[in-house]
């Protein structure tokens, strides 16, 4: 089915590194996983098969591509990507690290040499997100090492071996990088052309730019948009269904920039979450707990913003923080272009104000002001890798002791990411003090009926809502254990 091969591609087959070889595979079923492709034609059976959702991490190997004229190296769970969106990338697995006399990688050895691993089915998965460690960052902290294994699990060695591997593997000499070599493959690989895959009934589209994206949007607009895959991916490896027609944005550059200009941030929609999260938190660090422990560095990497938005889901995490912001949308549709406030865009459960053949170009985000506080609070039942009960951003505009004005949004407490209006209206123009705000937590009761569901019951997570607009009033009141708030807004 495939080979290694250095000529120029037939028309629908994609082409990618490993092993050192370029591979290449005419007309692949599109929605074929990675994980799929890698055990039953490469036989690199190392990448092991958990959950088939993204979770456990056993299916974890690295991608490498180049970014600034240097290599990228990024873990992903290849149990939910399709195998086109290996075009033109280097693609590592466990297989891959050991050397040609046979010698073990650093991290390999640490691993052995720290007894990081027992019954063994999750170890390639442990390997290779510290492989992508090791080759992004010289000298981690401990906080580094637990962000970058967050997204593996392992059921009977205990993570204290494995986070010893961590910090040893850098002890060992580094092997040839080979990086110049690598960048000269992929440089040959790059594609400056559209890619059309034709498999039966299904059709694969890779637009090159943003223009042949328009056009093929406009010319299939039944087409299922896909970007990081880590949602559409469950359509396949849960839900069993043939998915006849996708474009893929992932080779369109203008999707992926993230720009600032005077007063807004502006970031694509196929920026991935890795990239747009790096971005947003350089300019709000008040965001870096929420963007951490949103799902796990396998996820980011290959999740879009763009795409945690359009998905609409009541739950998705970055919503609520960017419509505190007063984020918006551009939408694009052939030449036309709009723009849409992103507390405007959702309509009802899985709905959006998307028409036929629109598609979200980029997020504009605000850049901060002064007077402005934001903050954002996420409730789940794990630190990491957990989907939210509740998720609850807050941002105030203070002005001589009173709200000017105030933005307050929540997931998890409706069909949708919502704003709270009749909160605000409790808030605005109001004296930042005890009595405004216990009636805003008042009001939550009008903008919101929760339901119960396996992650908290409704009673819960209106009491939780009501207590995190409570703690952002005394994160930002400068009241404390040790201080009271009054009434009237004065400390006493």
């Amino acid at each position: 089915m495939g080979g290694p091969t250095a000529d120029a591609p037939e028309p629908g087959t994609i082409r990618f590194v490993v092993g050192g070889k370029v591979h290449s595979v005419a007309n692949p079923p599109p929605t074929r996983t990675v994980l799929d492709y890698l055990r039953e034609e490469l036989r690199r059976t190392g990448t092991k098969e958990g959950c088939a959702e993204g979770d456990c991490g056993a299916c974890t190997v690295v991608l490498a591509e180049p970014a600034d004229g240097r290599l990228q190296f990024r873990a992903v769970n290849s149990c939910i990507q399709f195998l086109p969106v290996l075009d033109g990338k280097a693609l590592f697995t466990a297989e891959s690290l050991k050397s040609a006399d046979g010698h073990l990688h650093p991290v390999q050895q640490a691993m052995v040499d720290c007894h990081a691993s027992q019954c063994g089915f999750c170890t390639p998965g442990f390997v290779m997100s510290l492989f992508a460690l090791y080759r992004s960052v010289e000298h981690p902290a401990r906080s580094d090492i637990d962000d970058a294994l967050s997204g593996n699990l392992c059921r009977c060695t205990g993570y204290r071996p494995i986070v010893d591997a961590a910090r040893r593997m850098y002890d060992y000499p580094a092997p040839p990088a080979g990086e110049e070599a690598l960048l000269a493959q992929l440089e040959a690989l790059r594609r400056r052309e559209p890619l059309v895959i034709e498999h039966g009934a299904q059709r694969f589209f890779v637009p090159s730019n943003l223009a042949e994206l328009a056009a093929m949007r406009a010319a299939h607009p039944g087409a299922l948009l896909l970007a990081g895959g880590t949602d559409l991916g469950l359509r396949v490896t849960k839900q069993h269904q043939d998915l006849d027609q996708i474009i893929w944005v992932g080779k369109v550059p203008e999707l992926k920039r993230i720009d600032a200009s005077a007063t807004h941030l502006e970031i694509g929609a196929a920026a991935t979450l890795t990239d747009a999260f790096e971005r947003l938190t350089g300019h709000y660090p008040e965001l870096r707990e929420l963007c951490r422990r949103f799902a796990s560095p396998p996820i980011r990497n290959a999740a879009t913003l763009g795409g945690n938005i359009a998905n609409g889901s009541p739950i998705g995490d970055s919503m609520p923080a960017l419509m505190a912001l007063q984020a918006s949308l551009v939408l694009r549709r052939g030449e036309r272009s709009r723009e849409l406030p992103l507390d405007r865009f959702y309509l009802d459960y899985r709905k959006n104000a998307l028409e036929p053949g629109e598609f979200l170009e980029r997020i504009r985000v605000p850049l901060p002001v002064a007077g402005r506080t934001l903050r954002s609070y996420k409730l789940s039942k794990r630190l990491d890798q957990d989907i939210s009960a509740a998720c609850a951003a807050f941002c105030l505009d203070l002005a001589e002791g009173r709200a000017a004005d105030i933005r307050v949004a929540y997931g998890g407490m409706a069909a949708v990411p919502k704003r709270a209006s009749h909160c605000e209206q409790a808030l605005r123009g109001a004296a930042w003090g005890e009595k405004a705000v216990r009636a805003a937590m008042a009001a939550l009761d009008r903008d919101f009926s929760p339901i119960t569901d396996m992650r908290a019951s409704a009673a819960y997570r209106l009491s939780a809502a009501k207590n995190l607009l409570y703690r952002f009033f005394l994160e930002t009141s400068g009241a404390g254990v040790a201080t009271r708030v009054t009434e009237t807004g004065e400390a006493g």
